[in-house]
């Protein structure tokens, strides 16, 4: 089944009526795109925070319609007069659009989104200090691919905490006590190292707000 956070029905998220910061839909995105093997859906200008607040005299702000009778700024801005370069764009909605360009590229050649699921946030929840309701996370896995997800959706607070991964996940990937690098596979600034400590995993993992991390077990 597809995948999408917007479409011309629902409220874009940008939109003041509904979380007013195209910021805020981050962390949806990489679950969203990483959770399943579903295909996923971009709504046109939702990459660079379309908000569609604009008043078109007709319907409701928030919802972009399926006419011409109204434009769609942000969208327009990256059109660029037809140049298609995002010419237009501010830096933030630069920084937004690089984000989903980032996400998609990845989610494209990566064999473990279409295997291996098993959710670690309750076991998380039950086992480890500080790690809060907001934050999700799960892991990922192919015969030669291994990947931990980790999304903050709290827009306000960061969380320090080692993640744990339970001895069943440590013996699906059949590894043994020790150490293993980690690759930050969204931007490549925070890799870690996840250790094996009689059959369980440890992440020491340090997230800002509305902050994800793609990490891949170095083979």
């Amino acid at each position: 089944m597809r995948h999408f956070l917007e479409n011309h029905d629902e409220r874009r998220i940008a939109s003041p009526e509904f979380v007013g910061n195209a910021e805020k839909g981050k962390p949806a995105m990489v679950v969203s795109v990483t959770i399943s093997t579903s295909p996923t859906m971009i709504y046109f200008g939702q990459e660079v925070g379309e908000p569609r607040a604009d008043n078109a005299g007709f319907g409701e702000p928030s919802r972009t319609s399926i006419f011409d009778y109204i434009g769609v700024p942000h969208h327009q801005r990256w059109v660029n007069n037809k140049k298609f370069d995002g010419g237009q764009l501010s830096q933030e909605e630069k920084e937004l659009r690089d984000f989903y360009k980032r996400l998609l590229n990845f989610t494209i050649s990566s064999s473990a989104l279409m295997v291996g699921y098993q959710e670690i946030h309750f076991y998380n929840k039950e086992n480890t200090e500080n790690y809060n309701h907001k934050v999700l996370s799960y892991v990922r896995w192919s015969t030669d691919e291994k990947l931990i997800v980790i999304s903050n959706f709290d827009a306000d607070e960061g969380y320090s905490f080692e993640l744990k991964l339970p001895n069943t996940i440590i013996s699906e990937w059949q590894l043994k006590d020790g150490s293993y690098d980690l690759i930050e596979k969204l931007y490549g600034e925070k890799n870690k190292e996840l250790k094996v400590v009689n059959g369980q995993g440890l992440v020491l993992v340090k997230l800002k707000p509305l902050e994800s991390f793609i990490f891949k077990m170095n083979n």
